[in-house]
């Protein structure tokens, strides 16, 4: 028992690689994850605190069923989110977090089916305390080509990196946005110093 090789996607997959002060083009696989969608402020939001409280428990008991029943063991995937607004300076120069809407989500094997799912949403539900059950849903992503760098620090001081990406990077390299802004957070920010903390900020593009 237990000779099975538990898989780290974030080793596997190129696009869960970035360089901290180097903005990188890069070619990101078509993905499903867990989504979980809401609006507004992430420090004082009660549905993305909601969110969280209902993502994790689902990923845990996927990736339990998985090795279980399936045989195929992987490392649960780091939290993710999109994050989009009408006034895109919220996230760059205003940094209007009231005015935010995103996506929070953890990536999902792809042999994990909707069917899976189902039965972790129950088996979780039984359990309680993950308010948002309702709105999980696994969806697929396929953003193609991007731009990431690796952010380390606190969160509020993304925005002169975004600034550089949005207005120096992607326009000298003729390309333009095309998706929304995607975070990932290779952190826990409840266990890290937000001076250390490390976030792969990401934007896809198109060529121009």
């Amino acid at each position: 028992m237990g000779g099975e090789t538990k898989i780290d996607f974030k080793r596997e997959i190129h696009s869960y690689k970035a360089r901290a002060g180097q903005l990188e083009l890069v070619t990101v696989p078509p993905l499903q994850f867990l989504m979980v969608d809401g609006h507004g402020d992430p420090n004082t939001a009660q549905s993305y605190t909601d969110a969280l409280s209902t993502l994790y428990p689902v990923a845990y008991t996927l990736k339990f069923f998985s090795k279980k029943e399936l045989g195929r063991d992987y490392a649960v995937m780091p939290l993710e989110g999109l994050w989009w607004s009408e006034d895109m300076a919220s996230f760059t120069s205003s940094r209007d977090k009231s005015r935010w809407d995103w996506t929070m989500m953890i990536m999902a094997p792809d042999w994990i089916t909707p069917e899976h799912v189902d039965a972790a949403r129950e088996t979780v539900a039984g359990k309680g305390g993950a308010p948002a059950l309702d709105s999980l849903r696994l969806e697929s992503l396929d953003e193609g080509l991007a731009v990431q760098t690796l952010h380390v620090g606190p969160y509020d001081a993304e925005g002169p990196v975004l600034e550089e990406m949005h207005h120096g990077y992607i326009p000298e390299n003729s390309l333009r946005m095309t998706g929304k802004h995607h975070e990932i957070y290779l952190s826990d920010a409840r266990r890290t110093a937000p001076e250390k903390l490390k976030t792969i900020l990401r934007q896809p593009v198109a060529r121009d």
